[in-house]
């Protein structure tokens, strides 16, 4: 029998960075009696960049300002709205424990959490340590193109060309078991050495999610690198590979966990880690599977860019107003991070190497970034990611135009199956994808 939620806990937002002068595009323009930094898709020709003719000229103006109606209709909820929206999601789905956070502007406006930490019945709050999961792999992203900007490493050349020798050629002493290698397995298949950042972070290295889900769990490549779209954790834990042991003379060589830990003190992440043990923090969230059996939290002894991070909401709502702001990477290292880089043309995320669909049934703005995934909805252009385990359910969406996102961080994986429903509420239509992300495999373990 699930538990009634406990009293929401609320922290209030102070500070934060300044907001930077927002990316538009240049298919974008302005819309009539709008706020200036809310941009608009259509033709570009001065003043208000709508290219008139009789009766297209009507038409295209009416539609603009429709457009711009609907991008201002959506109010966002206010805490207590929220904090009801979410006990009908707890009972409906079960689910024990969820936070919330809503970023405006670029700004945190409202952190919220509600229910339950673990079995004992200790509730949960907005600086209760909670599992990141895949969410880890977008702060790698960010910091990767850090390094990027730092011209430490390039997204377009190939891994081999920052390494002193072959991939395959590496021996055990600098591998980590569980955090990443032996890369041996891929001594007889040289596509290896075509694999760049940029596939890493798109997930289209050809590697499988893991290696252990090999039949044998040894590593393959099954498709040319950079093809096509296939989610990989261990492309990801490969590019983390390069950066720690590629060569001295071009600013690798670094240990990730220190540049991922800088970025968290310079956020003022002061609870977020990349590794974990127990008894570490007394305010730390066990977990409830999809058949709502608690579960510990567990021990990461290594740094592992694929999922390793702990975090609270507090902490990584920072990280999203950032993030969303384009803060503490070039406008052009932005742009990158959340423009299309490779079409999704399958009908789910899961189960991997799924087969394309037809061309007329393939989501045409459906896209990985580095690092998210991105889409174009009702509010233009967005991006989000998703972190799940057997225990976990976590996703930040964020649409550009009016620099918002919803985090939401739960330590049951039943609290996913309303994600999409919740995101609606939070934030209007976004058009983010979910159904493509974990279909029916959504609030299971």
């Amino acid at each position: 029998m699930s538990k009634t939620p406990a009293l929401p806990t609320r922290a209030t937002p102070s500070g934060g960075h300044p907001a930077r002068s927002r990316r538009i595009h240049a298919r974008r323009c302005l819309c009539p009696g709008v706020d200036p930094a809310t941009p608009l898709r259509c033709a570009q020709d001065g003043g208000l960049g709508i290219r008139f003719g009789a009766l297209s000229g009507t038409i295209a103006l009416a539609t603009a300002l429709a457009g711009c109606a609907a991008e201002r209709a959506h109010e966002l909820p206010g805490h207590e709205a929220i904090a009801a929206e979410v006990a009908r999601v707890m009972q409906r789905t079960h689910a024990q424990g969820l936070a919330i956070a809503l970023i405006d502007q670029g700004q945190v406006r409202d952190v919220g959490a509600w229910g339950l930490r673990n079995a004992r019945g200790e509730p949960l709050t907005t600086d209760t340590v909670m599992y990141g999961a895949s969410l880890t792999k977008t702060v790698f992203a960010y910091t990767v193109l850090q390094l990027v900007d730092q011209g430490r490493i390039a997204l377009d050349v190939p891994l081999k060309d920052d390494l002193d020798r072959p991939l395959p050629d590496y021996p055990a002493e600098p591998v980590v078991p569980g955090k990443d290698g032996p890369y041996k397995d891929l001594a007889g298949d040289p596509r290896w050495m075509a694999i760049t950042p940029r596939m890493c972070l798109t997930h289209s290295t050809g590697f499988d999610n893991f290696r252990f889900l090999e039949p044998d769990q040894r590593l393959r490549i099954h498709f040319q690198p950079g093809v096509r779209y296939s989610y990989s954790g261990e492309g990801l834990n490969l590019l983390q590979f390069v950066i720690e042991h590629g060569r001295a003379d071009r600013g690798l060589g670094v240990d990730v966990g220190d540049l991922m830990n800088a970025s968290f003190a310079r956020l003022g992440m002061t609870r977020t880690k990349l590794t974990w043990r127990h008894g570490e923090d007394p305010n730390v969230a066990d977990g409830w599977n999809d058949r709502g059996e608690p579960r510990p939290h567990d021990r990461r002894s290594t740094v592992r860019v694929a999922g390793s991070m702990n975090t609270t909401l507090s902490d990584f709502a920072k990280f999203a107003a950032v993030l969303v702001r384009g803060d503490g990477l070039s406008a052009a290292s932005f742009a990158e991070m959340t423009r299309p880089q490779l079409h999704i043309a399958t009908a789910h995320q899961f189960p991997h190497f799924g087969p394309d669909l037809p061309a007329g049934g393939q989501r045409p703005d459906l896209a990985a970034g580095l690092g998210v995934i991105v889409f174009d909805g009702p509010q233009g252009h967005g991006f989000f990611k998703g972190g799940h385990d057997d225990r976990t359910a976590n996703t930040m969406v964020c649409v550009e135009r009016a620099r918002r996102c919803a985090v939401i961080l739960s330590n049951d994986v039943r609290a996913e199956a309303a994600f999409d429903a919740l995101v609606r509420f939070l934030l209007g239509d976004t058009g983010v994808p979910y159904d493509w992300e974990y279909g029916d495999y959504a609030g299971k373990s």
